[in-house]
């Protein structure tokens, strides 16, 4: 006769679960350089003093609007997800969460989100909120079994908050909010062809192509990071010239610059999996140094 075991969770373990289930729909880690772009946006674009209060609503709307988007994504990918091996154990493949109360956290935090850089900024940032999360969600997640055209348009709503950061302090999209939005745009063709090839074969079971070439793992492809490379490394010295950084941070945007334009070459000359890991973990580091120096190098 043969014994069923049951497994109690205690009121602990099953809070600590759904704050965990709430973090992987959200994509918290993912969402929080998202957050950051959108800090270093306001911090640019901010003159004279500024309130951490202010600083602490950025960080929210945007982590609630980027979660939301992640979410949404989710929603639609749940039954994709199921088949490759880094999804799988997602709220919504594993069945941990149905898909009404995942309907309806995206829900409140998109509107949250939005409301929040509205009321405590101005309009245009919560439209280009609304923008970026409806252009996540609606067209680039199902865009991307599609095309892998999905790369180009998945790079507007990940361009954007820098841009909705500055436009937080400013109140204007200006040229400087469009170098921002450009320096990040360009930066995301070389970081997800990279994440593209390394997860080649789990995106291939579900039917995802990303990279830019039909082939696929081609040397078409790489050579594309390497193109993207380059012309973030002109453009990121435009602020040296127009005078919006000084000559230190200038030599850092261009040392990460040049770093990252070599990890692109190199797996050009190698197309292997361990040099796209390289160009992705170096694309890990050049978005924040350059941010970074950015801020740091505009007083």
């Amino acid at each position: 006769m043969s014994k069923v075991i049951s497994i109690t969770l205690s009121p602990l373990a099953i809070i600590s679960q759904k704050i965990k289930d709430y973090a992987m729909l959200a994509k918290l880690r993912l969402s929080f350089l998202v957050v950051f772009s959108a800090v270093i946006g306001y911090l640019f674009g901010v003159t004279g003093f500024y309130s951490i209060t202010s600083l602490f609503w950025v960080a929210l709307g945007g982590l609630l609007v980027t979660g939301a988007s992640n979410t949404i994504n989710q929603i639609i990918e749940k039954d994709i997800d199921r088949l490759m091996a880094r999804t799988q154990n997602r709220p919504l493949p594993a069945e941990r969460m149905n898909t009404l109360e995942a309907i309806l956290a995206a829900g409140i935090m998109g509107i949250a989100g939005i409301l929040i850089l509205t009321y405590f900024f101005n309009p245009i940032s919560g439209v280009l909120a609304a923008v970026s999360l409806l252009t996540y969600a609606f067209i680039y997640t199902p865009l991307k079994r599609v095309s892998s055209v999905a790369v180009f348009v998945g790079a507007i709503p990940g361009a954007l908050p820098p841009m909705i950061g500055y436009v937080c302090a400013t109140g204007r999209i200006d040229f400087v909010a469009i170098l921002l939005f450009s320096l990040q745009f360009l930066w995301q063709f070389p970081h997800f062809w990279a994440i593209a090839w390394v997860q080649f074969e789990d995106y291939k079971k579900a039917g995802i192509m990303l990279l830019p070439s039909a082939s696929g793992k081609t040397r078409m492809s790489a050579l594309q990071n390497v193109i993207y490379c380059s012309v973030l490394l002109v453009v990121s010295m435009l602020p040296y010239f127009l005078n919006m950084v000084g000559p230190i941070a200038n030599i850092f945007i261009a040392a990460v610059g040049v770093m990252f334009l070599y990890l692109a070459i190199n797996h050009y000359r190698k197309c292997e999996d361990a040099t796209a890991k390289m160009l992705m973990f170096g694309s890990f580091i050049y978005l924040p140094v350059m941010q970074l120096a950015l801020v740091f190098g505009k007083f």
